[in-house]
Parts: C-alpha cells; structure tokens; sequence
C-alpha cells in the first residue's frame, strides 16, 4: 500500500539576467517584510499584545501604500505572504518552547530564499514558470519528478556560491514500505571510522573537510587580504564559498548513500544519542566532529527509517557501551580513548568501536523489550533508562 509522502526534489537551474534581476528583488523584499513583521510583533510584545498573523498581513498591504516601500508591489505578493507565515511558525515553536525567539534576517548571512504556492506558478509539460516572469526557469533536471504529480510549493534560492536552486514539493505516492526482515545491526559512530556496524564491517571517515583544507586555507588567506566592499573581495568570498560547497556536497552525497544502504538491509537501527552540539565544543575535536555530521546521519537515517517502515532505536547516551564486555557483561572501571583492542577477564578480546556496536546492539534490543520509545527515556518507574535497566551486572 502507497503512502503519502511529503518530499521535495532539489534541481539546479540558470536564470537569464532579468530572472536573476527579480529573483534577487524578490529575495530583499522577502527580507525586508519579515524584519517589518518581526520588529511590529516584538514592539507588540513589549506592549504585553499579541499579534497574529492576519495583522501582520493587514499590516503589509498598509506598507505597500507608503512611498518608501512602494517597491514591494514590484514582485509577487505570494512570497511576501509566505514570509509571514514563516514567522508565525517561528512564534508559534517559541511559545512552544520548541526554538529560541524570532532573530531579523541579515542581507549579508540569512539565506536568500523565496517561497511560491500554486497561485504564483505555472508548471506545466515539464517547464516551470514563476510569477512576474515570461520565461520559464532553464532547470537542469538531474532526475525526473515522480509520475503523475505536480508541486504544491516551490522555494527558489542562492547560496552563497552563487548557484540557483529550486525545490519542488510534491506528494510521492511511489514511496512504499520495504518488505520486513528480522535483521537489526548496531551502529557506533566515531572519527578514524565513521561508521562501526555490530556484524564487524567498519566504514571508513572520508574526511571530506581534509581532502580540501589547504585549497580552503589559500582561498581564506586571499579572501582578508582584500579590501571590505571591493568586487575583488565578493570574487575571493565566492572561492571560498565554492570550496565550502563542494565539501558539504560530498558529505551529503556520501550520508546519502550509507543511510540508504542501511534502511534497505535492516529492520532495527540502534544509534546512540550523542549530543553533537556539546561535542563541538571541544576544540581539539570540534573540527573531525563537524566534518563527521553525524547529526546529520542520524537525521537521514530517521525520517528514511520512516519512509520505509524500519524501525531506528536510540540508546542513552551515558550507557558505557566501550567498557562493557559484550560476551559476559563484564563492565570494566576505565576505558581511556587510546585503547582501541583489549581482552576482558573472561577471555575474549575486543575491537573497541565493534564491542561498542554489539552493546548498543543488545541494549536498543533491551528498550524495545522494556517498552520504551525511539527516543531514551530518562525518567523511569525505576529511576533508570529503560536500557539501563537490562544492563547485565558483574557478580560480587
């Protein structure tokens, strides 16, 4: 049975100078209406009011009559729109206590992006054409839309880099769940290794970051030797930026790939929970860490797990999966990082990140058994986590 999946198909495309010219209109206008909205609610939170979104829009149509900004009648009025629905969404995740407050969107750092519904483009026989222009879009289509669909949205941007991208958002009715199979791995992730699976195959870390640092380093050393403002110093932030881009577009490509290859064979995923944003702040690893992602993997690994009816299992952080012996349970006092094979008492010797593996194994089997989420609890009936609670104990 066809489920219905939301997903976006990311194209590059070459606008002609008049595109480019409105595109980039569009892109300060959509700015400038979501700092206007931002600074009113803000004013109006001082005030103790609330102001929703059907205000924030009755106050656009005010802005559009005055003089200063009479140019936002000059590009279309969905994207301006959608601006302030973005923001209503970021206030209503902030009352959430799901994201910080609203931050105004800067020319120079904020991504330039502008959101299109159905009523402001025309995608007909493969060729796409945006509001306030005669010619539709030069997309190079590096893959075919699914069959028989068409997109509920389109977002059209630049990165720094300068390419052009636009992603349409589709219903996928092709996305199906796999055929379930009774195979589960352990995953430990890791710097010399990015991937450690519990059958013992080991996948080696890139380091796509390395493989460009001097190039990156020369560009960055070009790029403040220029003067703030000049047309050499945007052309030297362009370089720079093109490295950065062909960095992440490597990794992303190679996460693409791993999690695809690990959803398809597996029906249990067990992960562990690591907070990534407290890792980085170590300097001494902060570089290998960002340059693993290895938020990034587990958020590919998530929602294709979800996709395909597998199930990812996410073990807490603090359980000592290196230490333990994963052949009698055995839980050694110390583990420092340089020890990378070791013997347990009982015998049997360790690879340190395939013993990780394994343990992580047994225990997200463990919090299915107890009942427990995808998610480790940490407040338990018992006073701890589910995979605590199966953890085997040394004998006195």
């Amino acid at each position: 049975m066809a489920t219905r999946v939301k997903r976006a198909f990311k194209y590059r495309f070459r606008p002609t100078d008049a595109q480019a010219a409105e595109l980039s209109r569009t892109f300060g206008s959509v700015r400038k209406v979501y700092n206007l909205a931002l600074a009113a609610r803000t004013e109006a939170w001082a005030r103790q009011e609330r102001v929703n979104y059907n205000q924030t829009s009755a106050m656009l149509t005010v802005w559009k009559k005055t003089e200063e900004l009479a140019y936002l009648n000059e590009v279309s009025s969905v994207p301006l729109q959608q601006a302030l629905r973005h923001l209503q969404v970021a206030f209503a995740n902030f009352f959430g206590k799901r994201a910080k407050y609203p931050r105004f969107k800067s020319r120079k750092k904020s991504r330039k992006s502008a959101e299109y519904t159905t009523s402001a483009f025309r995608f007909r026989d493969g060729r796409l054409t945006l509001a306030k222009m005669r010619e539709p879009l030069a997309i190079v289509w590096s893959r075919p839309l699914p069959e028989g669909v068409s997109p509920s949205t389109v977002t059209v941007s630049q990165d720094p880099a300068g390419r052009w991208f636009v992603s349409m958002l589709c219903d996928d009715l092709s996305v199906q769940p796999l055929s379930a199979m009774d195979t589960a791995v352990g995953i430990d992730v890791g710097l010399n290794h990015l991937l450690t699976l519990s059958t013992g195959e080991k996948i080696s870390n890139p380091r796509h970051e390395r493989r460009d640092r001097v190039a990156l380093a020369k560009a960055q050393r070009r790029l403040a030797k220029k003067e703030k403002g000049s047309a050499n110093r945007a052309k030297a932030r362009r370089k720079v930026a093109r490295i950065h881009a062909r960095i992440a577009d490597r990794r992303r490509d190679t996460l693409h790939k791993l999690t695809t290859r690990l959803v398809r064979e597996n029906q249990t995923l067990v992960i562990e929970d690591l907070s990534v944003r407290n890792l980085v702040r170590n300097r001494s690893l902060a570089r290998a860490v960002s340059d693993a992602a290895w938020a990034d993997f587990r958020s590919l690994l998530e929602y294709k797990a979800q996709w395909y009816g597998r199930e990812v299992i996410a073990v807490d952080r603090w359980f000592p999966s290196s230490k333990l012996c994963s052949a009698c349970g055995a839980l050694r006092e110390r583990m420092p990082l340089h020890v990378r094979t070791w013997t347990c008492d009982c015998g049997a010797s360790h690879d340190r990140d395939v013993n990780a593996a394994k343990n992580l194994l047994a225990a997200g089997l463990a919090v299915t058994a107890c009942g427990a989420g995808v998610r480790p609890q940490r407040s338990t009936p018992g006073g701890q986590s589910a995979t605590k609670q199966e953890t085997p104990r040394r004998e006195p």
